[in-house]
């Protein structure tokens, strides 16, 4: 009884000190964990320069949405895989939906190496 008293006791010990070394080397870090599909596209598309398509722009221009609504939408839309096309080379092309306020953006953008190009946007009144 005593054995297993005392391996508990240098099992926790050991725990502890591993938690605070990994706390102690990451805890300062930007280190991000995107396991699901979804928060891994809007991360891929977070670090690419972002541009606005000819119709896009004038969307804007119109008012029927902003590039911040926009923008909020590419970090914390829904992806709709399928709707986007993914397969596509060298640009692969998602569908992110997003209900703000008393409206639903519907956005597409295509996405290459270098850069994300929001080709389309819908908005849906509520």
């Amino acid at each position: 009884m005593d054995d297993m008293k005392s391996r508990f006791a240098l099992y926790g010990f050991g725990f502890f000190i591993g938690l605070v070394l990994v706390f102690f080397f990451l805890g300062g870090k930007k280190a991000s964990c995107n396991w699901l599909p979804n928060d891994r596209i809007l991360n891929i598309i977070a670090q690419k320069k972002i541009s606005f398509g000819d119709h896009v722009k004038e969307s804007i221009a119109v008012g029927k949405a902003d590039s911040l609504e926009i923008m909020q939408v590419l970090q914390h839309g829904d992806i709709d895989f399928s709707k986007s096309r993914v397969k596509n080379d060298p640009c692969r092309n998602y569908w992110i939906e997003q209900d703000q306020d008393q409206k639903e953006l519907i956005i597409t953008v295509e996405v290459c190496d270098s850069v994300a190009i929001v080709q389309s946007l819908k908005v849906q009144l509520k």
